[in-house]
């Protein structure tokens, strides 16, 4: 498993070797661009979009317009997400959940998963070169198999896929039914991309993914003292304690589930 620290300072592609996971569009408005120095993949925000707007604002020629500047000037990333429609039922209603508004899309589970495998086809078509991963929305587990189907009924097959993100999860990743989807689905041979997972997400079905990324280090830290010899209020935007704190989670799994730390 490959464990990504999620971070929104994009200079850290410069500063580790570590894999890291930032939103395209962080990367938009940049003037300057810096050379990863190691392994990382590439959010498209559609979670902002969405809680926002209610949709996407970003048309797909623009988003692979934005992927490509950032591999021609960042380098190869391991992947980018496409911009899929996250099926929470806040999302679909709107509404307010901890302490954010949410405007609601107002359309079915099933209109947003149709929504997610055409947004994928049309990306693959407009940039075959670059690695678009398709990312399976739902709700309950029959949800994420029709969503399969989807994929099926499109010409893709999801097993032939280095990986496949999983969304509208990470907010219950810990509990039994989300433990429940994912051991389905790596059971029908798909390698996983847990999106926002978290240490008890990790530590019940990480064996069971390709990959993961959390940016719990961030709120972990700012309930916390900064690192001693810091001169910030708290680490929650610190480099060193993200490494930190991605060294401690990988190595508290079990020994059967930890990735090798150099490679991961």
């Amino acid at each position: 498993m490959r464990f990504y620290l999620t971070t929104h300072k994009k200079h850290w592609l410069k500063l580790t070797d570590k894999p890291l996971f930032l939103k395209s569009e962080h990367f938009v408005n940049a003037v300057t661009l810096y050379e990863a120095l190691g392994p990382y993949a590439v959010d498209s925000g559609g979670f902002s979009e969405l809680q926002r707007h209610g949709r996407w604002t970003r048309a797909p020629r623009q988003y692979i317009g934005d992927l490509r500047r950032i591999w021609e000037c960042v380098g190869p990333f391991d992947w980018a997400a496409p911009q899929d429609w996250m099926c929470e039922p806040i999302m679909i209603q709107g509404g307010t959940a901890g302490g954010q508004r949410f405007v609601g899309t107002h359309l079915s589970i099933a209109e947003h998963q149709r929504r997610t495998v055409a947004n994928y086809l049309e990306l693959r078509s407009l940039a075959p070169d670059l690695p678009i991963v398709p990312v399976l929305q739902g709700w309950e587990l029959p949800d994420y198999e029709r969503c399969v189907a989807l994929y099926e009924q499109a010409g893709v097959d999801l097993t032939r896929e280095p990986t496949v993100g999983l969304g509208s999860v990470c907010r219950r990743q810990s509990t039994r039914e989300a433990s429940a989807i994912v051991t389905s689905l790596a059971d029908h041979g798909v390698r996983l991309h847990g999106f926002g997972f978290k240490t008890l997400g990790l530590e019940k079905v990480g064996h069971l993914m390709a990959s993961a990324d959390s940016a719990a280090w961030s709120y972990h830290a700012r309930k916390r003292p900064p690192i001693p010899g810091h001169p910030h209020k708290n680490c929650a935007n610190c480099l060193d304690y993200a490494l930190a704190w991605r060294t401690r989670v990988l190595n508290a799994l079990p020994t059967w589930q930890q990735p090798l730390l150099d490679a991961a």
